[in-house]
């Protein structure tokens, strides 16, 4: 259910701040975006699988309290990343 390798590096080539970069905020939040999007559509398909949706939500937390932490330590880095990630707020 998780990211293939080619599909993971080109999120982190598009959302990276220097050449080794794997775990800004950044490449995190957008990580997680594609994870809850491709779980998303799998929990529509099959409704009642309750354990995913547990993971779910916790990728979603996990994801808003990055959001909040690049917020704080930089309001210009967070609007340029929900304006890329097409996420609102």
């Amino acid at each position: 259910m998780g990211l293939n390798v080619a599909t993971k590096a080109e999120i982190i080539g598009e959302n990276q701040l220097q050449a080794n970069d794997t775990g800004s905020p950044e490449v995190q939040i957008a990580l997680l975006t594609t994870r809850i999007t491709q779980l998303t559509t799998h929990l529509n398909v099959y409704k009642k699988d309750n354990h995913s949706r547990h993971g779910l939500l916790k990728m979603v937390s996990k994801r808003r309290r990055l959001l909040d932490y690049l917020r704080r330590k930089s309001l210009e880095r967070y609007g340029k990343l929900l304006a890329r990630l097409g996420l609102r707020r």
